[in-house]
């Protein structure tokens, strides 16, 4: 073999393993940058909280605020890498408020598309029965981003809540104690449209059919059914109570119902109710004024609503406790017989020390 011959093999050799070395840096950067993209945009990211695997973007919220709150809860590995995942898919001006179901190991590419798609996860309502405006406002706010003092504000506006059709101290007749699925975003306007809402589908034409039967209207079959409520838990003795409180107004006797002197008196915990608290000015003191009172003193089940509607004809005009069944009542046609009902009960609260 030639001089030149070797020379030209040898540097054909040194060219190979030049090409060769090129090549293997060559592929390690496309490995390392395939490894940096997977890292930055498909590798596991977010991190939960088992009691609470949402976030929670708030109605003026803005990227920023997003960011820091990524940060402060630790959602995400790195919110360096999340960021430039984001800007990349123009989620700055894709922000949507609401509340985010978020899963553990989710990919930075994941939780942006999930943020830009705007697909929250909707709160699971559940309400059942409030007494007071301030007890829904305070129950609302802890599962809505509205808060508590807007929500009472919007329920004793009388002027804002003649858009549901309500005055102030008719407000709580939109609330029909159920489940409902609702936007963790809404604001009290939204609360109460969608409580309009579900308000008006409950009114079905029977039910609007059987309140005009009993000459009552929708707010005063609420109302009185808000006292049933308040009379008894048991089912089954609903709308015997109803009519007992139908027979009274029909005849123009006070109801003479004592929740709604502990509602007056914004006193739920008496036992008994006595003498002053009977002479307590209130309209909505049944002792003293004739007729519903003004509103609702809670808002009734649908068992309640439905037993007003569907009210047993009786002639009955009292009813007590029934100390030998705690939780029911024995009802009276007179007056008489009533005081030793009531007689009974007293000596059986007496006995029980209340």
């Amino acid at each position: 073999m030639g001089k030149k011959q070797k020379e030209r093999q040898t540097r054909a050799t040194f060219l190979s393993k030049i090409f060769l070395w090129l090549a293997g840096v060559a592929l390690l950067a496309a490995f390392a940058t395939a490894y940096y993209f997977y890292l930055n945009i498909y590798a596991p990211s977010v991190t939960i909280k088992p009691d609470d695997p949402y976030i929670y973007i708030h109605s003026r919220s803005n990227y920023n605020d997003l960011l820091a709150s990524l940060q402060q809860e630790n959602t995400v590995r790195s919110v360096t890498s999340f960021d430039r995942v984001a800007r990349k898919m123009n989620l700055p001006n894709n922000i949507h408020p609401g509340k985010y179901r978020l899963e553990n190991g989710m990919s930075n590419y994941a939780l942006v598309s999930l943020l830009r798609s705007g697909k929250q996860e909707p709160v699971k309502l559940v309400l059942n029965k409030f007494r007071l405006k301030e007890d829904l406002a305070a129950f609302i706010s802890q599962k809505l981003e509205t808060d508590s003092l807007t929500l009472i504000t919007a329920l004793n506006d009388s002027a804002y809540l003649k858009r549901f059709s309500v005055k102030s101290e008719e407000a709580m007749c939109l609330i029909i104690p159920n489940t409902y699925l609702i936007y963790w975003n809404s604001d009290a306007g939204q609360f109460l449209t969608r409580m309009k809402k579900e308000y008006d589908r409950f009114w079905t034409a029977n039910r609007k059919q059987q309140a005009t039967n009993l000459k009552l209207t929708q707010t005063e079959v609420i109302t009185l059914a808000s006292i049933v409520e308040e009379e008894t838990n048991y089912n089954a003795e609903k709308n015997r109570i109803a009519g007992v409180y139908l027979n009274r107004l029909r005849k123009g006797m006070p109801l003479q119902a004592d929740p709604t002197v502990k509602f007056a008196l914004k006193n739920f915990m008496l036992k008994r109710i006595l003498k002053v608290h009977l002479d307590y000015v209130s309209p909505y003191n049944t002792y003293r004024v004739k007729g519903l009172p003004p509103g609702p003193i809670c808002t009734p089940s649908i068992a309640s609503i439905d037993a007003v509607l569907q009210a047993e004809r009786n002639d009955y005009y009292y009813f007590c406790a029934d100390p030998d069944k705690p939780g029911t009542h024995v009802f009276a046609r007179d007056l008489r017989q009533h005081l030793l009902n009531a007689k009974r009960y007293q000596q059986w609260l007496n006995q029980q020390q209340l």
